[in-house]
């Protein structure tokens, strides 16, 4: 039997590191060129080292994968190219012996087409499922129901001959969306959570959230001004971003099934849940409605640090007091790169010199901010975004819209663990399911692992440091004025008392300590220098230093 030497602490979530993995591109473990939940289990004591406190694992399900695991055909059991329901009970053993949490994607606000439920709701206007998914009668003249638009391009409506109606897909076609309005569906998905955590998950990160419910009346959705549209939520070139999607999501009833499904939860111990919020204008409003009342969501996260423009020290403190703003009784949950935008080191990177020590002073702030926060694979060893050629491409939205948007697959490529290894110790196979980038191969974790200034060790240095100074996991943040690209904040708990200062840029800088006696802390990994009261922050330097 194996021991676990994790406690029921259902506060773990709170300021907790979460590494996200995309299992296709992990770890292979028998060859065939996509990774799978054996290669996860061996690999989880990278996990482990590196300092994180739970995975999250993307979509494993059975699944056609038409999106990659993202079109669910059986809640219930894994796709067997990860391999079966015991690799994963395997997984959950292992990753609990080493003291890591294992939460997994759940994809609810849809299906794949493929799905059984699907093919019944299908198959006439009167059967036990007719009403399980959105149908809807045609206009008058054959055309769509409404103006609503899939964010994978075109109408979000397809025609079905066979009931003589369409049915709403929010992504792909082949991606029907659940009607929740129908406390049957809603009672299915809540008992496909139930079978996961009987299997022991920790806890779940919630794709689409706000698409669970639209518009019974389904209303067009009005027109956005041209002001206001950004591409947060799709590419620029996308017309989903000309609507104001009043209709087609954000709906209020959500709130009484979160209710449901936090419920759901509460009956295991120490269960978390972070909800995906996608909406680029009231996405911060959105996250306070979802975490308010310690009855739904523990935490969500919006996409203010996915987006294109890189944070500055303005903005950083803009993004949290508007969190704190519309969500008062919320916890956040930040990023800087995931699987589905560009990474982090590319999107805000370009022209930058030192592309290690941005890397690091981007990855402490991520690291000292107010909230928890997820880790994307490959994150840690300053990954930038690989180019795939057309021919390699296997995104179903990136083909949509190539060349001026060239999808997600740049941020999947397999993670790379021995620089020697043409396809850097990720599979054996000779062709992997996307190639494995040359460039990356410079920056393995072979190569990484124990070199003195990598990136990999700075993540390890910081998040060793992070557990040492509870006050960066669950303290009150309070942002100084902004001089130069010095960002400078405190981190308050109770008497503990923490100054952060990070010089996001390419210069020096110099900031004057705040009055009052501090003590200098190293063990961080940063650079920076205290001199007469004034600290010297050289590039991407920083300085933490408590109030005594």
């Amino acid at each position: 039997m194996t021991t676990s030497i994790l406690t029921a602490d259902k506060d773990w979530w709170r300021g907790a590191v979460i590494y996200q993995i995309y299992p296709r591109s992990f770890q292979d473990s028998n060859g065939d060129g996509i990774g799978d939940l054996k290669g996860i289990t061996a690999r989880l004591s990278h996990v482990a080292e590196l300092g994180a406190d739970a995975i999250w694992i993307s979509p494993f399900f059975t699944s056609p994968m038409r999106d990659f695991g993202y079109d669910v055909s059986d809640y219930c059991d894994v796709d067997p190219i990860f391999g079966t329901l015991g690799d994963f009970d395997a997984l959950i053993a292992e990753a609990h012996r080493l003291g890591i949490r294992v939460m997994i994607d759940l994809v609810i606000s849809h299906t794949s087409s493929d799905h059984p439920w699907f093919r019944e709701s299908q198959s006439s206007r009167d059967n036990a499922k007719a009403d399980w998914y959105v149908w809807s009668d045609p206009k008058p003249d054959g055309t769509p129901p409404n103006n609503w638009l899939s964010i994978f391009g075109g109408s979000a409506w397809q025609w079905h001959p066979g009931r003589m109606q369409y049915f709403l897909h929010n992504f792909l076609t082949t991606q029907p969306d659940l009607n929740l309005h129908n406390p049957e569906v809603q009672d299915a998905v809540l008992d496909a959570t139930r079978f996961w955590l009987k299997r022991g998950v920790d806890g779940f990160r919630l794709d689409t959230i706000n698409f669970y419910f639209h518009d019974r009346k389904l209303r067009d959705n009005p027109a956005l001004a041209p002001e206001r549209r950004n591409a947060n939520t799709a590419p620029a070139v996308n017309p989903y971003n000309f609507q104001e999607h009043l209709y087609d999501k954000n709906q209020p009833e959500n709130l009484a099934f979160l209710k449901r499904f936090r419920a759901v939860l509460d009956e295991f111990p120490a269960i978390a849940a972070v909800g995906e919020v996608g909406d680029s204008q009231r996405g911060l409003e959105i996250v306070g409605e979802y975490t308010s009342g310690g009855d739904k969501m523990h935490m969500c996260y919006a996409f203010e640090f996915l987006a294109p423009e890189r944070p500055t020290p303005v903005t950083v403190a803009e993004v949290l007091h508007a969190f704190a703003a519309a969500a008062p009784e919320g916890w956040a949950c930040w990023a800087f790169s995931n699987h589905d935008v560009v990474r982090h080191v590319s999107r805000w990177g370009a022209g930058v010199e030192d592309t290690d020590g941005f890397a690091k002073l981007y990855a402490s702030v991520l690291m000292s901010l107010r909230g928890s926060i997820c880790i994307y694979e490959g994150e840690e060893l300053a990954l930038p975004e690989a180019e795939i050629a057309f021919e390699d491409l296997q995104d179903p939205y990136g083909i949509e819209f190539w060349p001026e948007f060239k999808g997600r697959d740049g941020c999947r490529t397999p993670m790379v663990w021995e620089g020697n290894n043409p396809n850097g110790g990720f599979s054996t196979a000779e062709k992997t399911w996307l190639p494995v980038p040359t460039e990356h191969l410079s920056r393995a974790v072979d190569r990484q692992k124990g070199a003195q200034g990598s990136v990999m060790e700075h993540y390890r240095t910081f998040l060793a440091f992070r557990k040492t100074q509870p006050v960066l996991a669950k303290g009150e943040i309070r942002f100084l004025p902004v001089t130069g690209n010095v960002l400078a904040f405190t981190r308050t708990q109770g008497e503990d008392k923490l100054l952060c200062l990070f010089n996001m840029g390419e210069t020096m800088e110099r900031s004057a300590l705040p009055p009052g006696d501090w003590t200098v802390l190293s063990g961080h990994g940063l650079a920076g220098n205290l001199e007469g009261g004034i600290v010297e922050l050289p590039a991407w330097g920083g300085f933490i230093a408590r109030h005594v």
